[in-house]
C-alpha cells in the first residue's frame, strides 16, 4: 500500500444537501490530538472554533464547487440522492483542498461551535432539504465561537464513570455555553459517564474574546481527572490578533 502525506491545515465544511443542491454552514477547525502542541494521540476532537481566519467565502465556494456538488451530482446519477448534511473533512494544501473523510452528520466538537453562530431560521433551511427545495442560507454573521472538551483524565485510552462533576450551573450563569458528552445523573449529582465528558463553548464578538470567554467557563467547572488542551486557537487569535 502506498500512501501519500499530506501538509496543510485541516478545515471542516458542513453543508445541508437536497439532493442536488448544497447550503454551506460556517467553516471551523477542530484539534484532534490530546495534548497541547499538537502532541499525544488523535482523539474525536478536543477543541474547535469558527470561523477560520485563513478560510473565507471564496475558499468555501471553491469546496462546494469541487467537492460537494459533485458528490451530489454523482450520487443523483446512480439513482441515490443525498439529502442531509455532508461533511467534507479537508486538508488545505499548497495545490489546494484534498479531501480525508466524509460523514453523514454533524462533527464533534465543530458543530458546538458552528452552531451558537448561524443566523436566521434553521429549521426552515432544514425543512426546505428535507423537502427538495432548498433556497435559503445559513448565514453565519459576524460572531466567533471557540470551544473546548473537558475530558477524563485517562482518555482516549479508557473512559470514566461515575466521578462528580461541579461548576457547570456556574459556568452558563456565567455566560458560557456547556454542552454535555459524556454525563450522567446518579440521583442529583452530575457525574462523569464516558471519555469527553463536556464541551465549554464562548461565543463573542472576535475569536479571542470568544476563546476568553470559552476559558473562564471551563475554570468554573471541576472533576477528579479533568483535562483539557489549553491551546485551542491559539495561533489563530494571534493571525486575527
Amino acid at each position: 500500500m502506498i500512501e501519500e502525506l499530506l501538509e496543510g491545515e485541516e478545515v471542516s465544511i458542513f453543508a445541508i444537501c437536497d439532493g442536488s443542491e448544497a447550503v454551506p454552514l460556517a467553516p471551523a477547525q477542530d484539534f484532534k490530538r490530546v495534548g497541547d502542541g499538537d502532541t499525544g494521540p488523535n482523539t474525536g476532537g478536543m477543541g474547535a472554533y469558527s470561523p477560520v481566519p485563513s478560510f473565507g467565502p471564496a475558499e468555501v465556494d471553491e469546496v462546494l464547487a469541487t467537492v460537494h456538488r459533485p458528490v451530489l451530482t454523482e450520487l443523483a446519477r446512480r439513482g441515490s440522492p443525498f439529502v442531509g448534511l455532508l461533511y467534507a473533512g479537508l486538508m488545505i494544501t499548497d495545490d489546494g483542498p484534498r479531501v480525508l473523510e466524509f460523514n453523514c452528520r454533524f462533527g464533534d466538537p465543530e458543530t458546538q461551535a458552528i452552531m451558537p453562530r448561524i443566523e436566521g431560521d434553521l429549521l426552515e433551511l432544514l425543512h426546505q432539504a428535507a423537502t427538495g427545495s432548498l433556497t435559503g442560507s445559513a448565514h453565519a454573521g459576524t460572531t466567533a465561537a471557540l470551544t473546548v472538551a473537558l475530558a477524563a483524565f485517562d482518555y482516549p485510552a479508557r473512559n470514566d464513570v461515575g466521578t462528580p462533576i461541579e461548576g457547570v450551573d456556574e459556568a452558563e450563569a456565567n455566560g458560557a455555553l456547556v454542552f454535555h458528552a459524556g454525563t450522567a445523573m446518579r440521583g442529583d449529582q452530575l457525574v462523569t459517564n464516558g471519555g469527553r465528558i463536556l464541551n465549554v463553548t464562548g461565543v463573542s464578538d472576535d475569536l479571542a474574546t470568544a476563546r476568553a470567554a470559552a476559558y473562564e467557563g471551563v475554570g468554573r467547572i471541576s472533576f477528579a481527572g479533568m483535562k483539557y488542551r489549553t491551546d485551542i486557537a491559539a495561533r489563530p487569535e494571534a493571525r486575527v490578533g
